[in-house]
């Protein structure tokens, strides 16, 4: 027998490789022991109806004694028209076990049509995609095994019809040169995918010519045309539903090999394709040009293509057999001319999807009542899968007590109880295909354990506090080693509940540390060394609201009859309402106020207040539960006014000359030392002795002699040789003002000269209008007997400037 073609297809998890026959295109099939199946569907052992047994291999997943499992789940298949179909199920697990199966989610009842065997399997008669009545046989089937333990559905099976479409693309005419490239393609659509073979002139094409390449999806490319290829083409598409031509098409190549120069050209890029892994991706790339362009493939991220299972097919075609989800990208196709850099380039993108499988499985667990049952479920896939939860076949419902989380991947059930005793399955389904797994959870039941204690109450005791008080339980109590009590915010999630133990003698708890305005759910269990009582009834009670918190106030002088009071922002004192602001004169007993605040306010004036004596001003926050504790300050206006006398306004215009006159003095003062620099350097380049004495001469008749502070305000300073008269009379008085207030805030010690003069230090904290240049000037003795001369330097300050 000639194979023109051969075709891997899945079918029940069973690989089966099928040949199409030249003579009558009949598909034989040889799939080992499950070859029964395949066998009935092409006519060549019709008495088969059930698979021989033992199952193959690839079937037998996971035996060996379980409480209920799947051995064999159905899986996705494609039926003929008016052929049988059988569709597996086997479940192994303690009998009695009853499977029964359901189409989309309605159960099937047994009919002539369609009925299950004795081993499980569900058998249809004659599949029809569609019936008299308008119903299908085409849908999502899973089976259900169920014991006395729990019910398991089996992962859903797609079953389509096989059909086949006419051509919406067929083979057209082509003139080509003698060398050139000629392709042709044709298309149709199919389930399962149509197997395409071409023929030349009613003949079969030899596809041992190298020149000849047949792409899957009905492409033949011929390079390096001759005359000998000239001649009329058609394709046959074949599946198991039908056998169907195309329309013909003549190729004829003209001419001779042509000499004359082409830019390289891609005539046909690749396309963009979805696939699943492990089939086979081949894109498609064919360049002209003259000389023959050098065809070229990379991926765009930049990462390596890869050897291993890496094909070119013809002149250029790209082939990746076994695909992997590492595949995915999108790859570009490169037509280079020959020793150069003129290049030209077409891309397309491969997406390679992967059916759900699961990393981690669930495992059946065991737990004692009123303690908490995880579940962890984890699948992969491409594109991710979608997991969702059952309880005995039925879709997981969440509650207080039972949560999904990490994307479902994890299910919790708090204070487990008999009613949760079931079977936990997982489903992850995607768009490539579905998988189940499934867990049973075991609760525990001691006998002769305590009944749940009795008569909970709780009561509000303040903002923070509640007493929870109960009865001990009126079964077996003997064993009782403590209790514990199980607390949670009304509104919070059951996971959030945390616990306080208890000792068995002890029958009502304290509960602190709790939020003003809340409620809160208590229970009691009694525990025991073989486990604990069922919880007793579950109370609700709220806390009292709290008042607001102290605010922090701080007051601020105006002038003599004004105060300012602020406070901190509201957000730091809880809930509340607003402020109450009240004030009065020590000595009496009676408050102005209260002023009512508004929450979002932080400041207020009091105004029209009396100087003469010392106020007292309280603050307070307020909600509906009552006024918050206040804050008090005393103030006295006495020293503001004190101030005010002893500190009249400055003159702006005289302080401002002052800061010139200082600044000039500064600047001058820098270039006199900077003279005297020149002098020392040009004696040190000379050398002559003599120029020391010059220096220092120099030195001394600009140097600035010290004048005591205490002298300092009734001499004339000069500068450049002009007296500074700048300073009148009100100057003179406000400057003994601030000598006076000076001494009343910081009285000497009685050791210190307040007319001895400041050393250095001292003398550099003044401030920038005290700094002046004083030049000697050979002027006469003033008249004042106290002043000091301005010829006479001062001894030990040898500083120009006052610092």
């Amino acid at each position: 027998m000639h194979c023109l073609l051969q075709h891997e297809r899945d079918q029940s998890d069973r690989r089966a490789r099928c040949c199409v026959r030249e003579a009558n295109s009949l598909l034989l099939c040889q799939a080992g022991e499950v070859s029964g199946r395949c066998r009935w569907q092409y006519g060549l052992d019709r008495e088969l109806l059930i698979p021989p047994s033992p199952l193959p291999a690839v079937l037998q997943r996971g035996r060996g004694h379980s409480t209920l499992a799947f051995v064999v789940e159905p899986s996705d298949d494609i039926a003929v028209q008016e052929q049988p179909l059988i569709l597996y199920c086997q479940v192994e697990g303690i009998q009695p076990i009853t499977i029964t199966w359901r189409k989309n989610g309605v159960m099937i009842v047994d009919s002539e049509n369609a009925f299950m065997l004795a081993n499980g399997s569900l058998y249809v008669s004659r599949f029809q995609r569609v019936r008299g009545d308008g119903s299908s046989d085409e849908g999502e089937y899973d089976c259900m095994a169920q014991n006395h333990y729990g019910l398991l559905v089996s992962r859903k099976a797609k079953i389509q019809a096989a059909t086949m479409s006419d051509f919406h693309i067929h083979p057209q005419n082509a003139v080509v040169e003698e060398g050139g490239v000629a392709r042709f393609q044709c298309q149709i659509h199919g389930l399962p995918e149509p197997v395409i073979l071409w023929h030349k002139n009613s003949m079969p094409v030899n596809t041992d010519n190298e020149r000849y390449t047949l792409l899957p999806k009905g492409v033949l490319q011929i390079t390096g045309l001759r005359a000998e290829d000239s001649g009329i083409f058609h394709c046959v598409a074949t599946n198991i539903a039908n056998v169907k031509f195309s329309r013909e098409a003549r190729l004829t190549v003209s001419g001779s090999h042509s000499t004359v120069y082409k830019d390289p050209m891609i005539l046909v890029g690749p396309e963009n394709l979805t696939l699943t892994v492990h089939q086979t991706a081949v894109l498609e790339c064919i360049a002209t040009g003259n000389p023959r362009p050098i065809v070229s493939w990379s991926r765009l991220d930049g990462r390596p293509i890869g050897v291993e299972g890496i094909q070119v097919l013809g002149t250029g075609n790209l082939m990746i057999s076994d695909l992997t989800v590492q595949h995915s990208g999108i790859y570009v196709c490169a037509a280079n001319k020959p020793g150069t850099r003129v290049r030209r380039t077409a891309q397309g993108s491969l997406v390679v999807q992967a059916p759900a499988e699961f990393v981690q499985h669930p495992q059946s667990i065991s737990r004692p009542v009123g303690t908490t049952a995880i579940f962890t479920c984890v699948a992969q896939g491409e594109p991710p899968p979608q997991i969702t939860w059952l309880r005995n076949g039925q879709i997981l419902e969440t509650s207080d007590h039972i949560k999904l989380k990490n994307n479902n991947s994890t299910l919790s059930i708090y204070g487990i109880n008999q009613a949760d005793e079931a079977i936990y399955q997982c489903l992850a389904e995607n768009s490539a295909g579905s998988t189940q797994a499934s867990a049973r959870l075991t609760v525990l039941w001691a006998d002769g354990l305590p009944s749940p204690p009795q008569s909970v109450r709780a009561e509000t005791v303040s903002a923070t506090t509640i007493q929870v008080s109960w009865e001990k339980p009126l079964q077996n109590t003997k064993e009782i080693i403590g209790y514990v009590l199980h607390i949670r915010k009304a509104a919070d999630p059951v996971e959030m509940e945390y616990q306080e133990a208890v000792s068995k003698s002890t029958f009502q708890q304290l509960v602190t540390d709790l939020e003003p305005s809340t409620s809160y759910s208590f229970y009691i269990k009694a525990y025991t060394s073989r486990g604990a009582s069922k919880a007793s009834e579950v109370t609700v009670v709220s806390t009292l609201g709290e008042v607001p918190a102290m605010p922090s106030l701080f007051i601020k002088v105006i002038n003599s009859t004004t105060v300012q009071a602020t406070w901190e922002p509201s957000i730091k004192l809880g809930q509340h309402e607003g402020f109450k602001l009240y004030y009065r004169k020590v000595h009496l007993s009676q408050y102005t106020g209260p002023v009512l605040l508004a929450s979002n306010i932080t400041a207020y004036n009091i105004t029209h207040l009396d100087a003469s004596v010392v106020y007292e001003v309280k603050l307070l926050a307020y909600n509906q539960h009552g006024d918050g504790n206040s804050t008090v300050r005393f103030v006295s206006l006495r020293e503001t006014v004190e101030r005010t006398v002893l500190n009249p306004p400055c003159d702006c215009m005289k302080d401002e000359q002052n800061n010139k006159t200082s600044t000039t003095g500064i600047i001058i003062g820098i270039h006199i030392g900077i003279t005297c620099i020149i002098f020392c350097i040009l004696f040190l380049m000379f050398g002559y002795r003599g120029r020391l004495l010059m220096c220092k001469n120099v030195q001394e008749q600009l140097s600035t002699p010290q004048i005591p502070r205490s002298q300092r305000s009734a001499t004339g300073l000069v500068l450049n040789g002009a007296t500074r008269r700048d300073r009148d009379d009100r100057d003179l008085n406000g400057k003994q003002l601030d000598m006076n207030e000076l001494e009343r805030l910081f009285p000497a010690s009685p050791s210190q000269d307040l007319s001895a003069p400041h050393d250095e230090t001292q003398i550099s904290t003044l401030p920038l209008d005290e700094f002046s240049i004083i030049e000697e000037q050979p002027d006469p003795l003033p008249k004042n007997p106290h002043a000091s001369s301005p010829a006479a330097p001062a001894p030990n300050h040898g500083s120009a400037n006052e610092g």
